[in-house]
């Protein structure tokens, strides 16, 4: 089935319920399962080509976590056609660049090329979907690479445990509880065979989405794809059961102590709903109330005002099944963590029980405008809206009408949100220490 959108180009002279926003996109599907979607952009000799595939952390056997993200390096080995080590080369001597990222729910792999070399980019997607080449040179090379990243962005870096610390606390049953670079000991144990099955199982047509963005002619390029990924075998239909976690009734008080800080850290998360709610958005102009900018609360009061804080931070840590809403204080001075979070509760029980005015939602609308603007100002930014709202939302014109969503949120809505959600009881306080020296 094919769908086009057409939307016209509306400017900011219509007032807060328009926008500067125009990404008109053609949607399709390969007899293979494999979803494309084409933006055709010629005003810049530019082109991404990009793959996200839905397979992230969550999809992991509890015992072999760190799969996804170890497929982010590993598909990047070589295949039958590209020989290992030729990757970057080939993309780097053809003026182009590339990268690769995963998340708890999916992976994302892209090209940016001039666009002369179209062909390049789509050859190389299909040739790590159809003939990657697993084996275990591949595997030990970016075993090494995996622990070297592990030790610079978790076990060296300040602060670096706290994601894991939170969700391993925050969910008990479903996988988000485990940390997308996963375990090294599941790795190491990790047999050739199971690599090759959880390439076979995830990296597969049916599971993916194709964009491509930028400067291109659409009836050629249809061939093209249809050249290079329609002959990739569809693979086996991919059942997904989404795990259902108990109600955080009681407060979880934990404390981790960390090496690699010297001021200590407060984080109080709770549980909240999935990425594509209606709530999760609400839980984002909440977090731009409390710490979208100097001028928000809780910046205003704890860091300007009181200098009780010297970094503040409230930000919904939304994914496709849960997220997490965190709100974080480090201290100054002789000022506790328990000081901290009885400031910050004051602030967010007054979103309880307060109505926000008319000019902080007016200045809202135009942040999450503007933001919403600003993400879709490149090629590649589009190209990765695209991929997202296809992958995780299923609906890719939210592109052009996510921020009606956003306008339409109420005063009131705010108020009964922060209600719902942001109670005590239904929460993790993490104590995050520096870890003291012992004799």
């Amino acid at each position: 089935m094919r769908k086009i959108y057409f939307l016209s180009f509306l400017g900011f002279f219509f007032g807060i319920n328009t926008y500067a926003q125009n990404v008109a996109f053609e949607e399709y599907d390969l007899s293979n399962g494999l979803h494309v979607i084409l933006y055709q952009d010629n005003s810049a000799p530019v082109v991404t080509t990009s793959v996200m595939y839905h397979v992230g952390a969550k999809d992991e056997n509890p015992e072999r976590t760190g799969f996804a993200h170890f497929f982010e390096h590993l598909l990047f080995e070589g295949t039958e056609n590209i020989k290992r080590g030729d990757w970057f080369k080939i993309v780097s001597s053809n003026g182009g660049t590339n990268n690769a990222n995963t998340t708890q729910d999916r992976t994302y792999y892209y090209e940016v090329f001039p666009s002369n070399n179209l062909k390049l980019g789509l050859w190389m997607e299909s040739e790590r979907m159809l003939h990657p080449i697993i084996n275990q040179i591949g595997v030990d090379t970016q075993n090494e690479v995996v622990k070297e990243e592990k030790r610079m962005r978790y076990d060296n870096s300040p602060y670096g445990q706290w994601t894991p610390q939170v969700f391993k606390n925050l969910f008990k049953k479903h996988p988000y509880r485990w940390t997308t670079i996963g375990s090294l000991d599941h790795l190491d144990a990790a047999t050739l065979e199971e690599f090759r099955a959880f390439n076979k199982k995830f990296y597969i047509p049916n599971n993916a989405v194709l964009v491509v963005a930028g400067d291109f002619e659409k009836t050629s390029t249809k061939k093209l794809i249809k050249d290079y990924f329609e002959s990739i075998p569809r693979g086996k239909e991919i059942t997904r059961t989404v795990i259902k976690e108990d109600p955080i009734t009681e407060e979880i008080d934990v404390t981790f102590e960390d090496p690699n800080i010297q001021i200590p850290a407060v984080f109080t998360v709770y549980r909240t709903p999935a990425m594509t709610t209606r709530d999760a958005r609400v839980l984002d102009m909440i977090s731009t109330i409390l710490s979208g900018g100097k001028s928000s609360r809780l910046y205003k009061k704890l860091v300007d005002d009181e200098k009780k804080a010297m970094q503040i931070a409230a930000f919904n840590y939304s994914l496709e099944d849960y997220g997490a809403y965190v709100v974080l204080a480090l201290p100054v001075g002789e000022n506790t963590l328990d000081d901290l979070v009885n400031e910050m509760d004051e602030e967010i029980v007054k979103l309880q029980t307060e109505l926000i005015s008319d000019k902080e939602l007016q200045k809202l609308r135009n942040k999450f405008e503007n933001n919403f603007v600003n993400s879709n100002s490149s090629i590649e930014g589009i190209a990765n809206s695209l991929a997202k709202y296809y992958m995780l939302y299923d609906n890719v014109n939210l592109i052009n009408t996510e921020i009606e969503i956003y306008n339409s949120i109420t005063k009131e809505e705010i108020r009964d949100i922060a209600k719902k959600y942001l109670n005590t009881n239904q929460r993790l306080v993490l104590d995050y220490l520096p870890k003291t020296a012992k004799e």
